[in-house]
């Protein structure tokens, strides 16, 4: 996996909210949502990008029959809508709120690039995670084509590995915020599917998936399921 990766999981809102840069401070939004609200809805004009400083927030997009397609499920520090950066000037697809009382930094396209053309190595840094993201959908849209659903729910975790995972004893410890409808949405299938290739992975000996903690007792075993 690319090491940039690991920019996902820095928290951008504590680097990137105009109150950290004097200038932007007087003009900026934290706006508060309750769950299943819309921050953005497709076709909205693109020009602003967000910042989660608490909750979680999905962007999903439909189906012409109404299905609905997760594309990612992002948590506090993270940030969306940064396709406006590559010229984006309408939504493609919805940022829904998933927790009660989400709060979520906005700042302007303009503020944006004035912070990145100030600062090169920030430049290239917001461009790496758009890049990165580019790539993981991809992988995603590949992943429900060809894999069954316990391929994609390994595939899943082994990212989790090399982002979230840390050595605990002989195995690796993992924190994360996803419930079993949150993996459900996002490798395409259904939360009770999920819940029974979990259970056979736990019968199996591979690991103990709990409510914000994952344990892979043996790596090297399960980087061959």
């Amino acid at each position: 996996m690319d090491s940039i990766w690991y920019f996902e999981r820095v928290n951008l809102f504590k680097i990137l909210c105009p109150t950290k840069f004097g200038k932007f401070e007087d003009s900026h939004v934290i706006k508060s949502y309750n769950k299943d609200e819309f921050v953005y809805f497709t076709d909205d004009p693109a020009n602003n990008i967000y910042m989660i400083s608490s909750g979680k927030v999905k962007i999903l997009n439909y189906t012409e029959n109404g299905e609905e397609i997760v594309k990612g499920i992002l948590a506090t520090g993270d940030i969306f809508g940064e396709m406006a950066v590559l010229g984006e000037d309408k939504r493609n697809d919805f940022a829904q709120v998933i927790d009660n009382k989400t709060s979520v930094c906005q700042m302007s396209l303009e503020e944006l690039q004035g912070l990145m053309l100030e600062n090169k190595k920030f430049a290239l840094s917001i461009n790496k995670l758009i890049g990165l993201r580019i790539r993981r959908l991809e992988r995603k849209l590949d992943s429900l084509v060809f894999k069954d659903v316990r391929t994609r729910l390994i595939d899943f975790i082994k990212d989790l590995i090399k982002t979230s995972g840390q050595e605990y004893n002989e195995g690796i410890r993992i924190n994360h915020f996803y419930t079993h409808k949150d993996v459900a949405d996002l490798i395409g299938t259904s939360r009770q599917t999920v819940t029974t290739v979990i259970n056979e992975l736990k019968s199996e000996g591979l690991l103990n998936f709990k409510r914000k903690e994952i344990f892979i007792f043996n790596p090297g075993q399960f980087s061959q399921a």
